[in-house]
């Protein structure tokens, strides 16, 4: 179970990084079977006002879960995009426990 965060052209942030780490471990002691996480964080260039982007990648048994949000901010984006993998990760675990 190990965690990558990659700021993106960005200044790395330590309360953002332990932000994440919290809210990913949350995951990992949910669903002991996921192998590692990467997270992106980046900046973009959308006309809607939203310029804060979060990309989740999780590596577990079987293809790999990914997701994106882009937020006001990047606490916003992050639980956003976690929620969205959250999702993923309850159908992954109905199918393991359906064979």
């Amino acid at each position: 179970m190990t965690i990558e965060i990659q700021f993106v052209k960005i200044a790395t942030s330590e309360t953002l990084t332990q932000y994440i780490e919290d809210k990913t471990d949350v995951l990992f002691k949910k669903y002991p079977w996921l192998i590692k996480a990467q997270v992106f964080i980046k900046k973009t260039n959308d006309h809607t006002g939203n310029h804060c982007m979060c990309e989740i990648e999780i590596s577990a048994p079987g293809p790999r879960l990914y997701a994106s949000s882009v937020e006001k901010n990047f606490e916003m984006a992050v639980k956003e995009t976690l929620s969205d993998i959250e999702k993923q990760l309850k159908k992954r675990k109905q199918i393991f426990t359906a064979h």
